[in-house]
C-alpha cells in the first residue's frame, strides 16, 4: 500500500504550521452505489501524531468526515529536523504511518 498521509511543515514567527493530508475514502455506511445498494463503513476511527516520539495529538473520528481529510494545526514547539510522525487506524483495522523531519 502507497503511503497515504502526507505531511508538511512551515516555521512562522513564534511556531510551526504543519498540514496533513490523508488519502481515505471515509465512508459512513450510509451513502448507496450505482446499483442502489449501500457502500459499506470504512473510515478512520483514530488519528495519533507524535513529536520525537511524544504523543501531542489524539483525534477519534466516525463516518461523518469527508472523503480525504485534512487536517492544519500549529506547534509551538519544534525545531527544525525535530521528527513528527502521524498514524491512523480505520474501522477495518487498517493501518498507515510516516513521518516527517519538521522544516
Amino acid at each position: 500500500m502507497a503511503n497515504s498521509i502526507k505531511i508538511r511543515s512551515q516555521r512562522r514567527d513564534g511556531y510551526t504550521e504543519v498540514k496533513l493530508l490523508i488519502t481515505h475514502p471515509m465512508e459512513n455506511g450510509r451513502n448507496r452505489d450505482a446499483n442502489g445498494d449501500l457502500i459499506p463503513a470504512h473510515f478512520i476511527e483514530q488519528l495519533q501524531v507524535k513529536l520525537n516520539d511524544q504523543l501531542i495529538l489524539t483525534t477519534n473520528m466516525a463516518g461523518s468526515i469527508a472523503k480525504n481529510p485534512f487536517f492544519t494545526f500549529r506547534l509551538k514547539a519544534g525545531n527544525s529536523g525535530d521528527r513528527l510522525s502521524a498514524e491512523w487506524t480505520d474501522n477495518k483495522q487498517n493501518k498507515d504511518h510516516a513521518e516527517h523531519a519538521l522544516d
